[in-house]
This record gives structure tokens, sequence and C-alpha cells, in this order.
């Protein structure tokens, strides 16, 4: 059987500049991966990636390398057999999981090292990622998960009930094969853009199909984030869907406030008005901007506080990130338990849309979540060898063998 003969990581660096990628809390982001090889001896390479915004990207690097080589000698249908049992025991590790646990630098480390495991039994199997998660049966697929502290919730025998329910009804799903699956446009209004841009990217978004579109908030003025609000929903017109994201700058007093205001814009959602730790203040910001709803979970580090927030029934879409969590495997722990809360699954993407447009397409047909729609964000597109293709706002199904995190060679 082949078996993984190399374990290696690399800091992969991508200056930005020019105000793209900028928010309310990271000014001068460099859009950064944390990459993980698995080379077997038949001569694939798993890519596996962690995204971060520069400093400290060195540190994901090392941590994941100690995951990895645990993994050199092993076959990978071997290890994704019962991957979940393996994550669990590599987050548990006795004194690195003193880091976290499932935060921080060591999950990213576990996301990166997760990712090429998921990539390279794609191209063990010579499939699309998306492919492979619909090939598996119920039972293989919560075999790769860890559910640990979900079960007072999400069991691995209501997982798999989930799983079966959803593939009675497969078929009614798989159009969105043809079809493509709908994204939406974060790039029209990044923090640092002048208003004359954002309103130019808003009619290009436009041009260029997009019926949704994103807009940077959180400013010390607020009166400047109402302004860029109304600005984008001049342009866009009243029937595209609007989102602003805060990116975690306001405290709950200042989210009361400046929340109500943008209500006015019709925003479909608003997306990180806190803290990502403080649940009970999403819920009552909830409460106090409703029908409008929450969009959480960018910055939120695991499954446990994904339950909390579902829980809690604050959160009106959940924007898991597979680079973020413990990888492929958590995202999809998450999103089984979105669909037992019925809260739709919207990811973060963060310019890896190269991975999470394999995901929805299984979220969708596999699991039954609705098609909402997916994060495009174009900047590093050029440094992939597999890049995402987007036509008329739609992202077009990939057919290449894996996930489609290969980068080019620098």
């Amino acid at each position: 059987m082949p078996a993984i003969i190399h374990a290696t990581t690399s800091d992969s660096r991508f200056p930005l500049g020019s105000g793209h990628g900028s928010d309310a809390i990271h000014k001068d982001p460099v859009y950064s991966y944390a990459v993980t090889l698995l080379r077997d001896d038949q001569g694939r390479t798993g890519s596996g990636l962690a995204f971060t915004l520069g400093e400290g990207n060195q540190l994901v690097c090392a941590a994941a390398q100690f995951y990895a080589a645990r993994l050199v000698g092993r076959d990978i249908e071997e290890i994704m057999a019962n991957f979940g049992s393996l994550q669990k025991a590599m987050a548990d590790e006795q004194q690195f999981r003193w880091l976290g646990p499932h935060k921080g630098v060591v999950q990213l480390a576990l996301a990166s090292v997760t990712n090429a495991c998921w990539d390279l039994w794609a191209k063990t199997r010579s499939v699309p990622l998306w492919k492979l998660l619909l090939d598996l049966t119920d039972e293989q697929l919560v075999a790769t998960l860890d559910l640990s502290y979900l079960e007072d919730v999400l069991a691995a025998t209501d997982a798999v009930a989930l799983l079966r329910d959803a593939r009675a009804t497969r078929d009614a799903r798989t159009p969105i094969l043809q079809t493509g699956y709908p994204g939406y446009d974060t790039s029209v209004g990044w923090f640092n853009y002048p208003d004359e841009q954002v309103r130019e990217n808003c009619r290009r978004a436009i041009d260029a199909g997009f019926t949704a579109m994103k807009l940077k908030v959180g400013s010390r003025d607020p009166d400047r984030d109402i302004r860029r609000a109304e600005l984008v929903r001049e342009i866009a017109g009243p029937r595209a869907r609007v989102m602003v994201d805060a990116n975690q700058q306001w405290t709950l007093p200042q989210a009361l406030s400046t929340c109500r205001r943008l209500c006015a814009i019709d925003p479909f959602w608003i997306e990180e008005p806190t803290h990502p730790d403080d649940v009970l203040a999403h819920r009552t910001l909830a409460d106090a901007i409703a029908p409008v709803k929450l969009a959480l979970g960018e910055h939120v580090p695991n499954r446990v506080v994904f339950k909390n927030y579902l829980q809690a029934g604050c959160a009106g879409f959940i924007q898991v990130d597979a680079v973020r969590v413990a990888g492929v495997s958590e995202f999809l722990a998450v999103c089984l338990l979105c669909k037992k809360f019925g809260v739709p699954v919207v990811p973060h993407v963060g310019d890896m849309g190269q991975l999470h447009q394999h995901l929805v397409l299984y979220n969708h047909i596999g699991i039954g979540h609705e098609v909402v729609f997916l994060e495009h964000i174009p900047h590093l597109r050029d440094r992939f060898i597999h890049p995402v293709r987007v036509e008329n706002g739609v992202y077009l199904v990939p057919q290449e063998a894996g996930a489609n995190c290969d980068l080019t060679p620098s």
C-alpha cells in the first residue's frame, strides 16, 4: 500500500498593498498560508493550508511540522478510515494541548495537516474533494470526524442519521453540479478603499454577474460606516443582497447603536459585530436588531464554541472556515451541527474559495443545506495551480483531483 514518505511545512506570505484585504482591525494584512505537504511513495503530494495575516505564520508552520511528522510511514487510506480518532489524539497531545486547547496556533496547525490529508486522499482516489465526500458512505464520513464535546447534541449515531435522511433526497440537489454555486463579492468595499473606489467596485461586481456584495465597516466614526453602506445600497439597488462586516471592532454598546442605524439599508446580514468569544453579547444584539440577522464564525476556533452559538440561537448564518478550525473534518462536524439546528452555513473564505468551493457543494448535496452563496476574494488566485473559476457571479464546479490547494512554485 502507498505510504507517506515525506512531510514538510513552509511559510508562504503574499503582501497585498493598495488597501486590499483591509478591515477595521487588520489595516495592512499580509495574506499568508502555513503550508503542509505530504508526499507518498507514488509521487503524489497532498497540499494543506491554514490562513493567517502574516506575523506568526512561522509558528503555525512549526506546530504543523510537529503534527505532520506523526503521519510519515502511514498509508492515507488507513489514516482516513478512522481519522476522527486520529485527529482527536493529535489535538489532545498532552503538552501541545496546553497551548490551546483547540484554538490559536496549534489549531491552525492541525487545520493545515488535516487539509493536506484530505487533499492527498482525494488525489489517491483521482477525484475532486467534493466527489470523494459524496462517494463516502454515511458511516465512513462520520468516522473522519471528532465529535467529542458535541455528544450532548450530536452523537455519531445522530450524525449518521442526518446524513441518511439527506441521502434519500440527494438526486433533487445534484443539479448544482451543472449550474455551479453562486458567489458574493467581498472585494467591493475593503476598509481602506476610498468612497469612489467602493462605488466603482460595486458597478464592476454587478457587471460581473454578482447579485450580492459586502462592505467593511467598524470605523471610529459611525457616520462613515452609514454613508458607505448607503452608497453600496444605492449602487447595488434594492434587490441585491448587501452585507456589512465589522470584524469584531465594536463593543456591545457600540454595536447596538451602529447596527440599529445600519438596519436602514436592509442588510442581508451584519457580520462579526463584537468580540467572537462573547456569545451572550451576540444574543443581546440579535434580539435587538431582529429580523436583521447576524453572521458569525470567522474567528470562532472550534466546534464547541459553534455549539454554544447555535444553542444560544443568535446566529442567522454560520461562517465556519476550514482553514481556521481543525480543517475539513471539523468544518464538516460544524456543518452537521448547523443542519441539526436549522442554521445555514456560508463559509468565511479569506481568499480560500479554493477549498470551500468543494465543501459547499457537499454541504448542499450530501447534508441538505440550502444554497446561499460563497464568498469570493480574488487577490491570490494567480498563486494557485488550479485557481477557482467564477463566471457571471457563479463558482464553476472544479474537476481536478484533490482540493485545488496546490500553490504555484515560487
